[in-house]
């Protein structure tokens, strides 16, 4: 699909069923949407979470025989609510208020130790009230339903990502992806990696709805080539989720807006999506004031992935 430029209206619908990503193309936001991230250089020179160091992982990104570098990330659902690389920038913050939180992916050959470049990587999530842009009228957030919620929803009752992210309950089923009910794009992105496997976003730190707890999710596309029209072909690696420690949780819902929130959380532990491995699960490494998260949060991980799989997230 064609991406817009910040502002634009969204004309384009993506279909329902699997999407053929050899047909992926993007168009690149204007000059002022690809916002340079402060911060990002510290987090990447520093060890990410769940790498192993002076092992497998050297200077020149080799590894030694029959030794696997990286444990593979896990694969989890695309949910409902993915847009195909609608905007082409770092900074995907726009207006939405929230504590400021600077996101920085290493994405790595799990075999090889080698970093995977020109990678395009995707990011979306909720806002500090639940609200996915795109479906308002169905990640309902802050307890209150929209006034054009579908009339079999329950009163009251923020409807959200179904709470198993699949009929079955598994990690890996996509819960069918609804089509965009607004033309709104907050807090959603594609940026690609560096030489280093490194890409770095600017966002805010998510809210949570009913049935899941804090995340953000993630595709890594790789194959497709960067062009002035943007990242076009290509297949998807990974999809994922990364998550957040109850710790860091419980301090945001101290803050405005998220404190404002009626709706019931759950915990990291509660969650069906997350698989509780910790960092190969997508559990972020988190860096802030512990008297005050207010000021902003550093977000790092290292995603080990298999660049010859396919994993789309949607079965």
């Amino acid at each position: 699909m064609t991406g817009n430029q910040q502002g634009n209206q969204h004309t384009a619908h993506e279909p329902k069923h699997k999407k053929d990503l050899t047909r992926r193309k993007v168009v690149v936001a204007g000059a002022g949407a690809a916002v340079a991230v402060g911060g990002g250089a510290a987090l990447a020179t520093g060890a990410f979470a769940g790498e192993k160091t002076g092992t497998a992982a050297s200077a020149s990104g080799t590894s030694t025989a029959a030794e696997v570098c990286y444990k593979l990330t896990s694969e989890t659902t695309e949910g409902p609510y993915y847009i195909d690389a609608d905007k082409i920038r770092r900074d995907i913050t726009e207006d939405k208020e929230g504590i400021p939180l600077t996101l920085t992916l290493k994405v790595i050959d799990s075999e090889t130790c080698k970093p995977v470049r020109n990678a395009a990587v995707d990011i979306w999530h909720c806002d500090a009230l639940g609200l996915y842009s795109g479906y308002e009228s169905f990640s309902q957030g802050g307890g209150t339903a929209p006034t054009d919620a579908p009339t079999d929803a329950p009163s009251g009752t923020p409807t959200g990502e179904p709470p198993s992210g699949a009929p079955s309950g598994g990690t890996g089923g996509g819960g069918g992806h609804e089509e965009p009910t607004s033309d709104t794009r907050y807090l959603r992105g594609t940026w690609k990696t560096d030489k280093h496997g490194l890409v770095t976003f600017k966002t805010i730190f998510p809210g949570w709805y009913q049935g899941r707890c804090v995340h953000i999710h993630t595709k890594v596309h790789v194959n497709g080539e960067w062009t002035d029209a943007g990242y076009e072909g290509g297949t998807t690696c990974h999809t994922g989720q990364l998550f957040f420690a109850e710790e860091a949780v419980l301090a945001s819902a101290e803050v405005e807006p998220y404190s404002t929130s009626t709706t019931t959380r759950t915990t990291l532990t509660e969650d069906t999506i997350y698989d509780q491995s910790g960092t190969t699960g997508g559990l972020l490494k988190l860096k802030y004031n512990k008297k005050n998260i207010a000021k902003g949060v550093l977000g790092s991980l290292t995603l080990g992935v298999d660049p010859d799989a396919t994993n789309e997230g949607t079965s």
